[in-house]
């Protein structure tokens, strides 16, 4: 037996998020349907994490055992032609039999994409929350802060969660602002990209922690009030919960440190 460790690239606009469901509409099982077809066996992956419905990823990483002999090059190019379109496997390697791409994994970067240009982007429109009035990015960026360290993250947390502890560590948080599509002399402010890099995640913690400082933007909180809503571990004490497509995993280190 052979354990391979791919990354798949995906936009989850039209899938049920990666984690096989009972609809049998998830990235998941598109992936175990191609491998079966390529190889004849029917299995189980196994991958660094799940996504929301509607959540994007670029480079997932996920892996299986196979007894398949096909050569390592092979692999991308044959499992891409039995994929959707919007599912793309980028590598492929051979890893020693004990690897397992979720209890491996150190750190996980997700990005949120705001648009904030008065009009909506439609190339872009599956990948980004368009928010057409401007926002505080400098109170945002404040707001970001009190999240560093490690908390109890109830209250950015769903109340459906079903893990036995909320902690978590969250290493960085920034924000990046591109402005290469903003109209000249016109109240654009760019596409603001959000990155937070942690140890792992809870159910929509990001999209919850994006959702309330997209209200910090808005002026209806304090950026000074994060710390509060942090201690409060309290889900009610947050904001709602951001829409999905602005969301995507960016990242997955298996490093035990990140620069």
């Amino acid at each position: 037996m052979r354990n391979l460790f791919m990354k798949v690239t995906y936009d989850g606009t039209n899938y049920d998020g990666f984690q096989t469901q009972p609809g049998g509409n998830t990235v998941q099982d598109k992936l175990e349907q191609a491998i079966a077809h390529l190889t004849g066996e029917v299995l189980k992956i196994t991958a660094s994490g799940r996504t929301d419905a509607g959540v994007h990823a670029y480079g997932q990483p996920f892996n299986f055992e196979t007894a398949s002999r096909i050569p390592l090059e092979r692999w991308c190019l044959a499992l891409n032609a039995r994929l959707p379109e919007d599912i793309v496997v980028t590598e492929a390697h051979e890893v020693p039999l004990s690897f397992h791409s979720r209890r491996a994994a150190k750190r996980k970067t997700y990005r949120y994409t705001i648009n904030g240009n008065r009009f909506p982007d439609p190339f872009q429109r599956r990948f980004q929350f368009h928010h057409p009035v401007a926002l505080d990015v400098k109170a945002m960026e404040k707001g970001l802060v009190p999240l560093v360290g490690t908390y109890d993250f109830t209250s950015f947390a769903s109340r459906k969660s079903t893990k036995t502890s909320h902690v978590r560590t969250i290493y960085k948080a920034y924000m990046e602002i591109d402005r290469s599509m903003c109209r000249p002399d016109s109240s654009d402010q760019g596409v603001i990209h959000t990155y937070i890099t942690g140890s792992g995640f809870l159910q929509h913690m990001v999209r919850i922690i994006m959702g309330t400082l997209i209200q910090v933007g808005e002026g209806k909180r304090g950026p000074e009030t994060i710390a509060d809503i942090l201690a409060a571990c309290d889900r009610a004490a947050a904001g709602p919960t951001a829409v999905a497509k602005g969301l995507a995993l960016w990242d997955v280190s298996y490093r035990d440190s990140q620069e």
